[in-house]
């Protein structure tokens, strides 16, 4: 081996090998591009962003609480007086339904408005005498305790299944809605002691049978 050689391979050797003050400078270089990369990749949300929340409950109260003066005003705007949609309905049902209704799973819900005698009741379920009304119609109120059924939340249109996450939910929306009407409706009623008294009702039914009507009041007085 020549002394050029020699002299070449030794200057390459320099050339390759790094001090530890290099070798530090380059790890901290490559920490540093690691963390900005994790803050460029980091979105910051807050507190009130629904990422922050993850996924939330449907809160059934608060949705009944917020929706059903919307539902008592739709029902009431769109109320016609019960021995109209009654003759509507002897006539031609299906016209009557597109006329008057807003159809539904459960068939087609009518708003109605109506001022009668209450007969006697069960179960908080009273039938009502409406003056004009068909001789061979029962049109019957409930009033509680227990609300059943989905007009309230069907009755307007408005309030639709893909509002919801899932058929639960929007059960609960319409329980939700009823326990509303116990509370802003018939909470300063006696609803033991309607018999014989003059009620005037707004409120909807699903057309079920044309010969019998259950309707869930959204306002209701007594006289």
């Amino acid at each position: 081996m020549t002394a050029a050689s020699t002299t070449a391979r030794g200057a390459r050797t320099r050339r390759t090998k790094l001090s530890k003050g290099a070798k530090r400078g380059i790890w901290i270089g490559i920490v540093v591009l690691v963390l900005l990369a994790m803050v460029l990749g980091t979105k910051v949300v807050s507190n009130g962003d629904p990422i922050a929340q993850g996924t939330q409950s449907f809160d059934a109260a608060t949705f009944g609480a917020e929706n059903f003066p919307k539902v008592q005003e739709g029902v009431t705007s769109r109320a016609k007086d019960a021995v109209t949609i009654a003759d509507a309905i002897a006539a031609d049902k299906t016209a009557a339904a597109s006329k008057f209704a807003v159809q539904s799973s459960g068939g087609p819900v009518f708003s109605v408005s109506f001022t009668g005698v209450v007969g006697k009741g069960q179960s908080g379920i009273y039938a009502v005498a409406v003056p004009g009304a068909p001789a061979d119609l029962l049109i019957r109120v409930q009033t509680g305790p227990a609300i059943n059924g989905t007009e309230l939340r069907d009755a307007t249109g408005d309030i639709q299944f893909g509002q919801f996450k899932n058929q639960i939910d929007y059960q609960d929306a319409a329980a939700a809605l009823n326990d509303q009407l116990k509370t802003a409706v018939l909470g300063g009623i006696d609803t033991a002691a309607l018999e014989g008294k003059t009620v005037t009702v707004t409120g909807a039914f699903t057309l079920i049978n044309p010969a019998a009507w259950l309707v869930t009041p959204v306002e209701m007085s007594v006289k």
